[in-house]
């Protein structure tokens, strides 16, 4: 028991070591990532449809 004691006392310790970012920082972050996901998935869904009329082509229909 005293060792999950110490792991808690060590980590929180650590957390407090740590910088966190600004609000600023982590709203424009969030930005970033939602902006990447949409191109990707736009991006993906330009190669389905492209593989999509490239088998269509293939098998004749």
């Amino acid at each position: 028991m005293k060792r999950i004691w110490q792991f808690f006392k060590e980590a929180k310790a650590e957390l407090k070591k740590a910088t966190w970012p600004t609000w600023d920082e982590v709203s424009r972050s969030t930005v970033v990532v939602f902006v990447t996901v949409i191109l990707f998935a736009f991006m993906l869904y330009l190669v389905d449809n492209g593989i999509e009329h490239a088998f269509a082509a293939i098998m004749g229909g």
